[in-house]
């Protein structure tokens, strides 16, 4: 085998006989991995570094052109020469000269070496060599003179990715946002859009009136006015305004009205529940005050010229009426600055006469101005109910002023009328003294105070009528029960007298009435076991709620239970150790006049609707207590007491036959848990062979004697007797009784 020097030429594949192969191009030399590992490694190619290579490369390229034109004349010679030499190295070939041998020896070799031809010797030829096809080696990479460091400021494809997709991810927020108003919850979005613009405005609802029996009004509704202000205009001008209104709003100062107006904010009260004429007075001299002050500032520039009076404006605030001033004010009561009912039957029926105010919304610009032609919605008031009561106002005027007459005559601390309509159990007046006026300010709650619903007291011998007919519905006594009663009565070792000083006396059941005998008294209710007769007493309805439901009402006291010691039902027995309001006491005499059937007490007769149509009153049912015959009997004993030998001779009404009942009894001073004061009353009703009317009469804490016959006799006789005159009620002509007292 022989060995290929790197010095001779390639060998020409297909000039041989017998190879097929043809001439191979040759290949430029592939760099080596030997190449690679002698370079150093690079940074990765700037812009700026591409361009100045490519610069280079094209000068290189430029020059490299201009010398080849010069070689290839060069080159274009050799050929010829070699074209020329060609026939002489064939011609030397055939004569067998030893160029021709050297011209195939490299040919020649591969087949010597497989036929096993021992190494020759291999003589330099002379001549010299042909040029030879080798491939030409690659020009030397030019160096690149590095461009000088620069900052680098990112890579801009990162930045177009970044910012894509922060916008991507502000919009999606937008997107969600819209998808959230308008798709998935618009009408709250568009509600909270139109309350940032809208202002809403309260529209009053009327209360409702309160009437007498006979349509007279009690208590209306009138227009008025609430005073505001802004304070930013009647700031400069506060002074001036405050003369102004201070002397036509009763109740408030220049002080505290400056103080209202100067204020912080945009909005204030200065006064409330002012009537139309009062407002149209302060607007006519704010309205003459303004005069001179426009005829200085004319002709002055803006920033000299004086502040006109003004920034004070109105909103409608209805005001709470009583046509009739102090009549039934304790029992109606009064409103307060917000038209809420504060007492009486104003705060107890507030819901029904208060209505439902109702609302307008209105769109408003920047400054708070209504927007003309603007979308507004109107919601409108609905207006309470009216109530009509069982109160009787000419006869609730005329009690008022005898009670009054009463308490200033004996100096009482307070005094009650009451008046029952007998069938019905109506309150035809309710009067009470002291009194007020609804339309003046009250200076005192406590003449606020309904003293006939909420003030209880012991009654006294009236609850003897209570005693009597229990004992006579229980069969126990009669007309015809005669007693022997001693002056006094022990009592679980206390005794308990009569109130004047007797020896033994030969009573009959009318005479202890008649004499409001305590002894007697007691002495009979002991036949009754004790049981039953707390069970009697709550029928009569003490120890109960009337029914009237009206603030404040007490329910007086009872014991509980019926399991009472002896002294405490005896005390009951004659009107001590229980207590009552004047309606309770009212209401059980007029079981007695009904003929034994208790009707619950009614004030409130009709709720009368917005149309005018009247819807009644539910109450109570009636319920029977004692028979008939008992409430007769009872009845009769009663008539005694008005007889000139009985203890209230000054009770009795000329051509009527009058059944009453006087009653005094000590009255625990509050706070001390002793008897120290006293109640006078008297009770009874006319005509008494035909009831029509109960009248109460209580003075309480009168100064001096007291006695229900001579102090609340003669207030019994003069309401009765107009009550039926009023309403036509005609003398039966009975004669009074002739019943015996003793026996």
């Amino acid at each position: 085998m022989t060995d290929r020097r790197g010095n001779e030429p390639p060998r020409k594949r297909g000039t041989e006989p017998g190879r097929g192969n043809p001439p191979r191009k040759a290949q430029p030399r592939r760099p080596s991995a030997t190449d690679s590992a002698r370079t150093s490694p690079q940074r990765p190619e700037s812009t700026r570094d591409r361009l100045l290579r490519k610069a280079e490369e094209e000068k290189r390229s430029a020059a490299r052109r201009t010398a080849s034109s010069g070689d290839g004349r060069a080159k274009a010679a050799r050929a010829d020469a070699g074209s020329a030499a060609a026939p002489r190295a064939k011609a030397a070939a055939a004569a067998g000269r030893p160029a021709a041998a050297k011209k195939t020896a490299g040919a020649g070799r591969g087949a010597a070496a497989k036929k096993g031809a021992a190494k020759r010797p291999v003589k330099k030829a002379s001549a010299k060599r042909p040029p030879q096809k080798r491939p030409q080696a690659r020009p030397a990479k030019p160096k690149v003179k590095k461009a000088p460091r620069m900052l680098r400021l990112g890579r801009p494809a990162l930045r177009l990715r970044l910012t894509f997709g922060v916008m991507a991810f502000v919009l999606s927020l937008f997107a969600g946002r819209l998808v959230l108003l308008q798709g998935v919850d618009p009408n709250s979005y568009a509600a909270a859009a139109t309350k940032e613009n809208a202002r809403a405005f309260i529209l009053h609802a009327d209360r409702g009136t309160i009437q007498d029996r006979n349509g007279v009004e009690l208590a209306v509704t009138e227009d008025a006015v609430a005073i505001t202000a802004d304070p930013q205009q009647t700031k400069p001008v506060a002074q001036q305004l405050a003369a102004i209104l201070a002397p036509k709003l009763p109740g408030t100062t220049v002080a505290g009205l400056i103080k209202s107006m100067s204020g912080p904010g945009r909005f204030a009260y200065v006064a409330r529940k002012v009537s139309p004429t009062t407002w149209s007075a302060i607007q006519a001299e704010i309205k003459a005050e303004n005069v001179p002050i426009d005829k200085q500032n004319r002709g002055k520039p803006q920033e000299q010229q004086a502040k006109l009076l003004g920034g004070l404006y109105t909103e409608e605030d209805p005001i709470r009426s009583h046509p009739n001033g102090s009549i039934a004010s304790t029992l109606v009561g009064i409103t307060g600055k917000d038209g809420k009912g504060q007492s009486g039957l104003e705060y107890g029926l507030n819901d029904k006469l208060s209505g439902q105010d109702g609302k307008a919304v209105y769109e408003v610009d920047a400054k708070g101005n209504q927007i003309p032609n603007a979308n507004h919605t109107v919601q409108e008031p609905k207006p309470g109910l009216g109530v009509q009561l069982t109160l009787d106002t000419d006869l609730q005027f005329f009690a008022e002023k005898r009670i009054q007459q009463a308490v200033q005559q004996y100096r009482a601390s307070a005094g009650t009328v009451v008046v029952l309509d007998v069938k019905t159990g109506e309150l035809l007046a309710l009067a009470n003294y002291p009194s007020f006026d609804p339309n003046k300010p009250t200076k005192n709650a406590s003449d606020l105070s309904n003293t006939a619903l909420e003030r209880s007291f012991e009654p006294g011998s009236v609850q003897k009528v209570v005693t009597m007919a229990a004992l006579a519905d229980a069969g126990l006594i009669n007309l015809k029960t005669e007693l022997t009663v001693p002056g006094s009565i022990d009592v679980q070792r206390r005794t308990i007298k009569d109130h004047w000083s007797h020896g033994p006396m030969k009573l009959t059941v009318s005479g202890i009435i008649a004499k409001s005998s305590n002894v007697g008294t007691i002495m009979l209710s002991h036949r009754m076991p004790i049981a039953q007769f707390v069970k009697y007493l709550h029928n009569f309805g003490f120890g109960e709620p009337t029914g009237l439901n009206f603030p404040g009402e007490t329910n007086g006291r009872l014991a509980p239970g019926d399991e009472w010691p002896e002294i405490t039902r005896s005390n009951v027995a004659f009107g001590q150790g229980l207590s009552v309001n004047a309606v309770q006491e009212a209401a059980a005499v007029n079981a007695v006049a009904n003929g034994g059937v208790y009707e619950p007490p009614k004030l409130v007769r009709n709720y009368i609707n917005a149309d005018g149509s009247l819807t009644p009153n539910q109450t109570a049912p009636s319920r029977r207590v004692v028979s008939e015959q008992a409430a007769k009997e009872v009845t009769t004993m009663m008539e005694s007491v008005t007889a000139k030998k009985g203890t209230a001779p000054m009770a009795a009404i000329d051509g009527y036959l009058v059944a009453g009942k006087t009653g005094t009894a000590q009255q625990v001073v509050p706070g001390t848990g002793k008897y120290g004061a006293w109640a006078t009353s008297f009770a009874g009703f006319a005509p008494a062979d035909n009831p029509r009317f109960v009248t109460y009469v209580v003075l309480h804490d009168p100064v001096g004697a007291r006695g229900g016959g001579f102090q609340g006799g003669p207030v019994f006789r003069d309401v009765m007797s107009y009550a039926l005159q009023k309403y036509v009620v005609p003398p039966t002509g009975a004669a009074q009784p002739n019943i015996p007292l003793t026996w």
